[in-house]
């Protein structure tokens, strides 16, 4: 039986064993995007995870949703990136970026320009707009041209090498929880008549071509994609969610991507009907939208059994960068810390935002 503390061949990564740190919102970068000592340290010492996946680093200008969040977009990003994956290097770890465009879900006032979108929708819900306005109504997005979505799936391969340069192993991108990505796949959010829309075929064509630019910058085998299927982060709705995953992970899958990563967001059949399908690596996260609050060693140890290859923890990692050696000796796990600290200094965001992904 599969365990998860047995090693696994991730492209050409050698995984000592099958945890992986999930990615998770952190708010501790500089207000251009650059990573910090901090940021260093926080990585440097989950290192023992068979993989982290970073925290979402914005490809783009356009991209940047978060306040205080990362990017990957200059030159001087790249080199703040360097010693946070030196470090990681240096205490025996592996590490993607998280490649996370945020498409509608952002503000003028944090991005600096208005936020960008598959169609003039905007989500039903607030933002938050930095501490002088606080939280605002969800701006309506500027609907991207055929020719500007072709442009912005192409993005993601610029900032794939960069983050290769920035010294990162591979990247993950961020096709979940009601970002740019998922916004394409979404009905609520899509009300596209092009190649971007419409059915099925035309829904799916975003994260494809982004998948591929990122691809054939730095190979398939060092490029995940996180999706999470019937999820409805940030006012996402899907249609048909098993025709619509079926032909994503059917597009994608004579690519040979380092991975698929799913968010335990829709059933279970649904989930075990694309681990099925995909021919390649397929990562669980044992949390969501549904099912529990809190994933458990014995959770991932289930899914494990499923078929998944590797499992994500996200929250347990705030409060036990050693989670692989106390889910190996059964050593009690620190309890998840109060949200309201999960973040740098900034209270208003702080309580706005929900809590990472278990």
């Amino acid at each position: 039986m599969t365990s998860m503390f047995d090693s696994y061949q991730l492209g050409g990564l050698q995984l000592p064993n099958r945890i992986v740190m999930a990615p998770m919102t952190r708010a501790r970068a500089t207000a251009d995007g650059l990573p910090t000592a901090t940021i260093a340290t926080y990585y440097a010492q989950r290192a023992t995870a068979g993989l982290i996946v970073s925290e979402g680093v914005a490809p783009s200008a356009r991209g940047q949703s978060n306040v205080k969040a990362p990017g990957l977009y200059t030159d001087e990003q790249v080199a703040a990136w360097r010693p946070v994956t030196a470090a990681v290097h240096a205490n025996g770890g592996r590490i993607f970026a998280q490649l996370m465009h945020g498409g509608r879900v952002g503000h003028e006032a944090v991005q600096g320009h208005r936020p960008v979108g598959p169609s003039a929708v905007a989500l039903d819900g607030k933002v938050y707009a930095g501490t002088e306005l606080g939280f605002q109504p969800a701006p309506v997005p500027y609907a991207l041209s055929t020719a500007e979505a072709a442009e912005e799936a192409r993005l993601f391969g610029a900032a794939a090498r960069r983050a290769v340069d920035a010294g990162f192993d591979g990247v993950e991108l961020h096709g979940a929880n009601g970002y740019l990505i998922q916004q394409f796949l979404s009905s609520r959010a899509n009300r596209r008549t092009d190649a971007y829309g419409g059915g099925v075929t035309g829904r799916i064509r975003f994260a494809v071509e982004a998948v591929e630019a990122a691809a054939d910058a730095i190979g398939a085998d060092r490029v995940g994609l996180r999706i999470s299927p019937g999820g409805t982060a940030w006012d996402t709705a899907e249609e048909d969610i098993p025709r619509l995953y079926g032909a994503l992970t059917d597009a994608l899958a004579p690519l040979g991507l380092a991975y698929l990563h799913t968010l335990v967001t829709t059933d279970e059949d649904t989930l075990l009907a694309l681990r099925k399908a995909w021919p390649g690596t397929f990562m669980v996260n044992p949390s969501g939208q549904i099912g529990p609050q809190e994933a458990t060693r014995e959770g991932g140890q289930e899914w494990l059994a499923r078929g998944a290859d590797l499992v994500s923890y996200g929250r347990k990692y705030l409060a036990n960068p050693d989670l692989v050696e106390r889910f190996r000796t059964g050593a009690p796990l620190h309890p998840t810390p109060d949200h309201m600290t999960f973040y740098q200094d900034d209270t208003a965001f702080i309580s706005y935002t929900s809590a990472p992904y278990a």
